[in-house]
């Protein structure tokens, strides 16, 4: 992080009030985390839902902080504690936060391209950030710092040499997207699709589009919008957005047209892009997304064919081991519908006996049985051999596949009580095991005990 605003300056952006400060002195970096706090930073107290920074102050300072922002109805509790320390106070540390990021961002000469959607925004993000590494040094966020906190700590991450940058921007509400678009002011905005993700919050599809669309009012001028136009949702820009874009996916039509050949190729403007990558098919999309924030970003046909072939996936999302001489699929990064039925047609096309291993679809709501019911008949159309489901929502998905007359399943309130058959399955079989579930599960947990064989 290289800040570079006066206290001044941070008290106008923030309209806070400086206490026991030199105006001229210099913010330099932040953080809120006194685990990984550095001596020299500044440290924000945030609240969250489970937590209150401002109790943590004190070890801040004796982790080297050398100013504080916290809220002004919290100061009089800490009077005595920052009595030799400079420090601001603000009526509410994120909004705090994330003025300072959009402050700092404005601040820089970088194009910024901003991902969102239902499914696909990280894959998009690594693929994108390897695209523009080869045109220019490229800034993305980390792991899943897609949120209130996360966006704007990435963008305090820019640094002057940076030409390009690319940020995740998450939802789980309404109103989420227009909370962090506004700090971002992207040039890019890619929309991947829209999908039954974080159902239980948003309350019907109409809800998560008017959210992923919600970044379409906090662009910068002369941005260009990258959508999906095979999603029967963002198929509606084609007529309902009136500025600059570019639509991809597999339907005659779209200005991205992904073609039907086992690498990744398109064809744009008449002409025929070929990178030479083998992908399935929805990270097919994935890359027509970010080929086209590319093209919008000015990068050329040749830079695109060879810059996809440096994208590494990141982990846990389908990503491939092998255990004795048993395929595994390890994706539990995240489960919704549309992801489940993809890794689910993945393994469709994998060896024999394929097995499997499946946990929940968290945050669907009210839609949670129906989506989970409709699971059984997509794992009986993958033609997978042997099931194992756990999880308290995975029962109507055992239920429902008995139903169904689909014998070779086992069902468990915890993923554990699999690891005596899974491991036998490994020791004499070859075949493919895919393991699969929401965050929350750690389902990983299981595959890594597998690993160690006890």
């Amino acid at each position: 992080m290289q800040l570079k605003i006066s206290y001044q300056t941070l008290a106008k952006i923030t309209n806070g009030i400086l206490c026991q400060a030199n105006l001229k002195d210099i913010l330099k970096s932040i953080s809120y985390d006194t685990r990984t706090l550095q001596k020299g930073q500044a440290y924000i107290a945030l609240k969250g839902a489970k937590f209150d920074g401002h109790t943590f102050i004190k070890q801040a300072l004796e982790a080297g902080a050398n100013f504080v922002i916290l809220e002004r109805k919290e100061a009089p509790k800490y009077n005595e504690i920052l009595k030799n320390i400079p420090f601001l106070t603000v009526e509410n540390t994120l909004l705090a936060l994330q003025e300072i990021a959009k402050f700092h961002r404005l601040s820089k000469d970088i194009k910024i391209a901003a991902i969102t959607g239902s499914n696909g925004k990280s894959t998009t993000k690594q693929m994108l950030s390897a695209l523009l590494r080869k045109f220019g040094k490229t800034c993305s966020t980390e792991g899943n710092f897609n949120n209130q906190v996360g966006v704007p700590i990435s963008l305090l991450e820019i640094s002057n040499t940076d030409k390009f940058g690319v940020f995740e921007l998450g939802a789980s509400h309404i109103g989420d997207i227009a909370e962090i678009a506004r700090l971002v002011l992207p040039d890019v905005a890619v929309l991947t699709n829209i999908s039954p993700s974080h159902l239980e919050f948003f309350g019907s599809m109409e809800n998560i589009y008017k959210t992923k669309t919600e970044i379409l009012q906090h662009l910068n001028m002369s941005a260009t919008v990258v959508f999906n136009g095979d999603d029967k949702f963002l198929k509606n820009l084609k007529t309902d957005y009136k500025g600059k874009m570019l639509s991809f996916g597999f339907d005659s039509g779209n200005d991205i047209l992904i073609q039907n050949s086992p690498t990744f190729s398109f064809k744009y403007k008449g002409a025929l892009f070929n990178t030479g990558v083998i992908l399935e098919r929805h990270d097919k999309l994935n890359a027509a997304a970010a080929c086209g924030a590319a093209l919008a970003l000015g990068m050329f046909k040749e830079d695109i064919e060879k810059g996809l072939k440096t994208y590494k996936p990141m982990p846990m999302r389908l990503e491939k081991h092998k255990l004795n001489k048993t395929e595994i699929l390890l994706d539990c990064y995240n489960a919704n519908p549309v992801s489940m039925e993809n890794a689910l047609n993945i393994l469709s096309t994998c060896d024999d006996p394929r097995i499997a291993v499946l946990g929940d679809m968290r945050e669907l709501g009210t839609f949670s049985q129906m989506y989970h019911k409709e699971l059984a008949q997509k794992i009986i159309d993958a033609n997978v051999n042997k099931a194992f489901l756990a999880g308290p929502e995975m029962e109507t998905t055992y239920k429902e596949l008995l139903k169904l007359n689909f014998k070779e399943v086992k069902y468990s309130l915890n993923k554990l009580d699999f690891f005596e058959d899974l491991k036998q399955i490994i020791e004499n079989k070859s075949g493919t095991i895919l393991f699969k579930a929401s965050r929350s599960l750690n389902f990983e947990e299981l595959f890594f005990k597998l690993k160690e064989g006890k």
